[in-house]
């Protein structure tokens, strides 16, 4: 998500650089904060925004790169696991909840120009129209109205609001949506606002989706629904299909009285690279290590996934009146560990300036919060959809649309999603479904497919077991029929 990053993780009360370091930075804060300030007053951003800013630009000022060693560190030895737990559902807690979907992403690393969101997944669905009639359906079953909301981007608002426009319950405008922010992106050499002045709009970057907060208090919303009543948020990304509200999730954190709680799911070999759950030996507090804060020493130690037990969902549950309460304890902003993202100010241009863009993580939040817990969830609540691979798999028939609208593996498939790896030629939306202009293969009884080269699948192929599909040549067809655990030049 974040690309190569360098993380600082100190809070506000870490930021102690030596005494010499100290006033280097407090002198250089003096001299370039003023040119910021005036560049996010010019372009309308408020307080909120401007504060959560300066907060990671003087973490970045002080100079201090804190990785967290093994010997910092406990790993995690259990958490509360929802499976394993009896739980009654209060279905009263709905109208104190809100919750919301992370909708700022463009999709452009698959090829499109749109919101990600508005992509077909199944049966003529988007994930927007999934969303819409997952809540729908919870409003019937429950006879009560789900409060639903979006974190847009000033770039996937207005295709957004015109596609849910026709699912009126879910209301309108501000009621349904609200704009993260943007952050100045930062000339590396001199570390000066960057200016690009063939296209203004390259001098701005998205702040990660740690903006989620910032942007919460700098909108009104926080207010807002506290004064509705609102208590409890549910927050996830718009592409995981898997992270529908959970009625006994729900019920379990509003028990539970915690402020914070991330949902977890158990490590595997393929997440040994991926962030893990810890405890903070100093605090005893849980925190999220991710690979970019891990010494070099300590990297077999990260990967072990039987050490570290535990991976973050970015399903996240949040008490409001909790968050309002950090907010003004460090007095409007919540100090989120920052991200160091080495970028040139014109993406398309490696030859342009080169940037620092400043970047948080929602997830990161877990250390921000005293009492902070988390919950082991199954697998299937962690279903993102990242690439055309995983599109592929989706519309295929290993998955069936529920009643409820969502979308989940069929029983046969024991909780374990085909592996699908496609050619990089098929990385775009728009090549994958030249591959499969008939739609995908059957993949019920499918470990694993591979397709190398140009081809197109006919309508009527079966995989069984792991199939790979080669070709170096011209375009070629895979005729109907059952391939089986094997190797297919065509």
């Amino acid at each position: 998500l974040f690309g190569s990053s360098v993380i600082f993780t100190m809070v506000a009360s870490d930021v102690v650089p030596p005494e010499p370091k100290r006033r280097k930075a407090d002198a250089e804060m003096e001299a370039l904060w003023p040119a910021y300030e005036e560049k996010m007053k010019a372009e309308g951003l408020n307080e909120a925004a401007i504060a959560a800013f300066k907060y990671n630009y003087g973490v970045l000022l002080s100079g201090e790169s804190t990785l967290i060693p093994e010997s910092a560190i406990g790993s995690v030895e259990s958490v509360p696991s929802l499976e394993s737990m009896s739980i009654a559902p209060d279905p009263s807690l709905l109208k104190t909840t809100v919750m919301l979907k992370l909708n700022g992403g463009l999709g452009t690393g698959m090829g499109l120009d749109k919101a990600k969101s508005l992509l077909t997944v199944t049966e003529g669905n988007s994930f927007l129209d999934l969303i819409a009639k997952q809540v729908g359906s919870m409003n019937k079953q429950f006879k009560t109205k789900v409060k639903f909301m979006l974190m847009n981007s000033f770039a996937t608002s207005a295709d957004t609001l015109e596609a849910l426009s026709s699912y009126e319950e879910l209301g309108k405008g501000a009621d349904l949506e609200f704009v993260q922010n943007k952050a100045p992106k930062v000339t590396a050499s001199d570390l000066s606002p960057a200016t690009w002045e063939k296209e203004p709009g390259h001098e701005w970057c998205p702040p990660g989706h740690g903006d989620l907060y910032p942007a919460m208090l700098g909108s009104g919303t926080l207010d807002k629904l506290l004064k509705k009543g609102f208590k409890y948020m549910f927050v996830s990304n718009s592409d995981n299909l898997g992270a529908t509200m959970d009625l006994k999730i729900l019920t379990y954190f509003a028990n539970s009285g915690a402020p914070f709680m991330m949902e977890a799911a158990e490590r595997t070999a393929a997440d040994s690279k991926g962030g893990h759950l810890a405890k903070d030996k100093a605090t005893g507090n849980l925190l999220l290590r991710e690979s970019a804060q891990c010494p070099k020493e300590d990297e077999k130690a990260f990967q072990d996934t039987e050490r570290y037990k535990f991976f973050n969902t970015n399903n996240l549950w949040v008490d409001l009146q909790a968050l309002k309460a950090e907010f003004k304890k460090n007095d409007g902003l919540l100090p989120l560990p920052v991200m160091k993202n080495n970028k040139t100010v014109d993406p398309r241009d490696k030859a342009s300036t080169p940037v620092l863009q400043l970047e948080t993580a929602m997830g990161a939040a877990i250390q921000c919060f005293e009492g902070s817990t988390a919950l082991v969830v199954p697998r299937s609540r962690f279903a993102p959809v990242k690439t055309t691979g995983d599109l592929f798999a989706l519309r295929s028939d290993a998955y069936t649309l529920t009643a409820d609208f969502r979308i989940t593996l069929k029983e046969e498939r024991k909780n374990v999603p085909p592996t699908i790896k496609l050619d990089d030629m098929y990385k775009f939306v728009d090549a994958m479904e030249k591959l499969i202009p008939n739609g995908p293969p059957s993949l019920i009884d499918c470990k694993k497919v591979v397709v190398e080269g140009d081809m197109t699948f006919a309508k009527g192929v079966i995989l069984k077991g792991e199939v790979t599909f080669k070709n170096s040549g011209a375009s070629k067809e895979v005729a109907a029929g059952t391939y089986e655990d094997k190797t297919v030049e065509l």
